[in-house]
């Protein structure tokens, strides 16, 4: 006789406990997970610098404007003025709209949406949080310090500029199709520098606090890691890029 072969469990499509895993709990998305840290750091953050909707300036703030004022200098303004550009929606947004358009072009459409909502929902999330923790801008050298821009209108908490450019780098670094380890780790210092000297002007400027930046940083890259999950789910095989599904070797 010709062993009869187990049959695979039959899916349950009312949910009973024999689809659920061992345990009894729930299945959380890894895109959950990431937008729910990346709110506890902006609540955190929320809390340490507005408790209780009273803004104040923690040490770690002042030490920080302190600090970017002692190194106040005629060339570093012109620098870091130029500098600060590269967080501006203004800037980011053309940019990323013309590379949109070319993986569009290519075929690789998720990618394509994928830069675009990278950058827009972190532009978003912003300014929600922005009027949400409702922070003014430092105004610790007001008297003393001219700044080569003007102080922005709008609220403090967190940095837009930061927000933004580490979404859009982190975004960057994940549909990129090389595996080659060179490459991989030349491009990540090239954005780690770009972010960072982007937080570093908006503080020398003294247009935000160290808090907005940081904050700004860690909700940037937790929005784009929780986006990258839900649009690019399936794990990748060895050798194959997490968001463009090519193997080492292949051509975008």
């Amino acid at each position: 006789m010709i062993p009869a072969r187990a049959l695979p469990p039959y899916p349950d499509p009312e949910g009973s406990p024999r689809s659920r895993p061992r345990g009894g709990w729930p299945v959380i998305h890894p895109a959950i997970l990431y937008w729910l840290l990346g709110a506890a750091c902006l609540m955190a953050g929320a809390w340490l610098v507005c408790p209780a909707g009273q803004c104040r300036v923690p040490g770690f703030d002042r030490a920080g404007l302190d600090l970017a004022h002692q190194l106040h200098h005629t060339t570093l303004d012109e620098l870091m003025a130029s500098i600060t550009h590269f967080g501006s929606i203004w800037l980011l947004l053309p940019l990323v709209s013309a590379g949109a358009a070319w993986l569009w072009f290519c075929g690789r459409l998720r990618e394509s949406g994928f830069l675009l909502l990278a950058l827009l929902g972190a532009t978003a999330l912003a300014q929600l949080v922005k009027f949400w923790v409702a922070r003014p801008r430092p105004d610790l050298y007001a008297m003393s310090f001219v700044s080569p821009l003007p102080v922005p209108a709008d609220l403090s908490f967190p940095s837009g500029h930061s927000m933004q450019i580490a979404a859009l780098a982190m975004a960057l670094f994940l549909v990129q199709p090389s595996q080659r380890a060179g490459w991989r780790v030349s491009l990540a210092l090239l954005l780690a520098a770009l972010v960072g000297l982007v937080g570093l002007s908006r503080i020398y400027l003294q247009v935000h606090f160290p808090s907005d930046v940081l904050a700004g940083i860690l909700a940037g890259k937790f929005w784009v890691f929780g986006l990258h999950a839900l649009m690019f789910p399936q794990p990748a095989r060895c050798g194959q890029n997490t968001a463009t599904g090519n193997t080492a070797g292949d051509t975008p």
